[in-house]
């Protein structure tokens, strides 16, 4: 298969902007489409829940590149535009504003979608945090002080709840399982942050699910429990996870599931490629599809998709690496290399919770799978390469395992600044 010589890019998050870095430092020279929904220049997400909303950050620290490293990728830039459908047979993205870009490769980076609420369209007071101008809402909503109820315990629900609790505000944290994030960390980890949660001010409403949302003349005034209780709220931030968008690839062909799915390489076919938080593959190692909806997962995503463009779909590598997300709650940083989730063992093996500085390894099966640390990074990067190996669980910590800081592997020089790591 011969090297494209038009490639579209719709997404311009961080994993479609890795993509154009990507093919532009690969040589590619042909003519590079990127499409994004929002009409800012690609910007980093994470601050959204952290650094933005405190107030610590303003709009200006997000943008990953600047617009003069935007225009050295000699880009036909088409922002705040919105893909509609997909013409495969034609080759060709139509967008909303009545336009079609063709290809001859194809990369989908159209990330996901934040979960709503039934029936909650249109009132007022009930926000989800995706993008900029949802930080901004919540973060103006959170100066004035409001009752806050949380919907959900991830990493979003998580983290805007410590920020809400540090500007003075009423938080109530409500989550369908047992503890805050323990669907990610287990129970002991989420019984930690809990109680971390607790002790910061906010009530957590365990093992419960939402039924519907209070209003009052159009407005959110509090949310209605399974079991029949109700939570007073002048706001409500729903972070239930977040749905792949891909409803404008309807009818054309392309495999759609959990995201688009494609092989271990990223390759959806028809000369389509998928790359993000939208991208389900097939693990090489486990065989199993995934998708990840981390930070840096998009971004490695991404150059991997451009590497492969080059090679063609016959040469394409498949991308196998480890999973990382961070997350800042008060005084702990959480951070997690690999993949926790549904791991059937758990074992602290550095530190203590009664510290609160920890490691602890997941396995799944005979091998181990994830690492979580809290307040101990080095020590949890450390341990990153038992779950890079999949190392067998009884050997986990023995001499035939040695461990040593991945940092020790990088190259002495760079060819260009990575995109920023955060989550």
């Amino acid at each position: 298969m011969s090297i494209p010589s038009r490639v579209t890019v719709v997404g311009a998050g961080a994993a479609g902007l890795s993509v154009a870095e990507g093919l532009r430092r690969e040589g590619f020279s042909g003519r590079l489409t990127l499409v994004g929904e929002e009409e800012h220049l690609p910007y980093d997400r994470p601050p959204l829940s952290k650094q933005l909303l405190t107030g610590a950050w303003e709009p200006d620290r997000l943008p990953l590149r600047s617009g003069e490293d935007i225009e050295r990728l000699d880009l036909d830039l088409r922002l705040g535009v919105r893909a509609t459908a997909l013409d495969s047979d034609r080759r060709e993205v139509v967008l909303d504003d009545g336009s079609r870009v063709g290809y001859e490769a194809l990369v989908i980076a159209t990330g996901a979608a934040p979960r709503r609420l039934p029936e909650t369209e249109g009132i007022a007071g009930i926000h989800v945090l995706r993008t900029l101008e949802d930080a901004l809402g919540l973060r103006s909503a959170l100066g004035d002080k409001p009752r806050l109820a949380v919907v959900g315990s991830g990493f979003v629900g998580a983290e805007a709840a410590a920020v809400a609790r540090e500007l003075g505000v009423d938080v109530t944290m409500i989550t369908d399982v047992a503890a805050p994030l323990a669907d990610a960390l287990g129970v002991e980890l989420g019984a930690l942050l809990t109680e971390v949660h607790r002790e910061n001010g906010v009530r957590i409403e365990a093992g419960v699910g939402v039924e519907s949302v209070t209003t009052h003349d159009g407005h959110a005034t509090g949310v209605r429990l399974a079991d029949g209780r109700t939570i007073a709220a002048d706001a409500v931030l729903v972070g239930i996870g977040a749905v792949p968008n891909t409803a404008w690839l309807a009818g054309s062909g392309i495999p759609v599931g959990n995201g688009v799915e494609c092989d271990s390489t990223l390759y959806a076919g028809s000369g389509v490629w998928a790359a993000g938080d939208v991208a389900a593959w097939l693990h090489p190692r486990t065989g199993r599809a995934l998708r990840i909806e981390h930070r840096t997962n998009a971004a490695e995503q991404g150059l991997a998709v451009a590497r492969n463009i080059l090679a063609g779909p016959g040469r394409a590598t498949p991308f196998d690496s480890v999973p990382y997300v961070w997350s800042d709650q008060y005084d702990l940083k959480v951070q997690i290399y690999g993949q926790t989730r549904n791991a059937d063992r758990v074992e602290i093996v550095e530190g203590s919770v009664a510290d609160r500085r920890l490691v602890a390894l997941y396995g799944r099966g005979d091998r181990v799978c994830g690492v979580a640390g809290i307040n101990l990074p080095r020590a949890t990067r450390t341990h990153r390469a038992l779950v890079a190996e999949a190392a067998p669980w009884p050997n986990a910590r023995s001499e035939d395992h040695p461990l040593k800081d991945p940092a020790d592997d990088l190259p002495q020089h760079t060819v260009k600044e990575p995109l920023r790591s955060t989550s």
